[in-house]
């Protein structure tokens, strides 16, 4: 696959406590561990960032999507959730919820959209058949 653009971005420090930079510098943040793992918390973290970069890409999908097929759709918004857990294989394994606002549609014309935009959002082909993906639609 050629790729139209490469993001470059590098960690530095301690492991999960440290400072993450991108090639630009426009992303330019310290990472903590979160107190739930134990951590001192107060810094952004791997799952916030993928998280944030999963809902980012998601929701230009779904409009790349509505837009493609001339569906009029309204007051849109995705929030990513991304855990993290012990795998049972003595690592770690993230797990997805992705909530989907859409107004202007029926539930299920919401839904069928949905579907469509997980089907070329490249962090959901990323993450098929590798992590739980849950999808959940709200009409607004």
């Amino acid at each position: 696959m050629p790729s139209i653009y490469t993001a470059v971005a590098t960690a530095s420090g301690d492991g999960r406590n440290g400072h993450a930079r991108s090639s630009d510098g426009v992303l330019d943040v310290e990472l903590a561990t979160p107190k739930e793992m134990g951590g001192a918390g107060g810094a952004t973290n791997p799952e916030q960032l993928f998280a944030a970069g999963y809902a980012a890409c998601f929701h230009s999908a779904l409009k790349g999507v509505a837009r493609q097929g001339k569906v009029e759709i309204r007051d849109t918004a995705v929030t990513a959730e991304v855990g993290i857990g012990d795998n049972g294989k003595g690592g770690f394994g993230l797990e997805v919820t992705l909530a989907v606002e859409i107004g202007g549609l029926d539930q299920a014309a919401a839904e069928q959209l949905v579907e469509a935009a997980h089907q070329v959002c490249p962090y959901s082909n990323a993450t098929r058949g590798n992590i739980p993906v849950t999808l959940e639609t709200t009409v607004a």
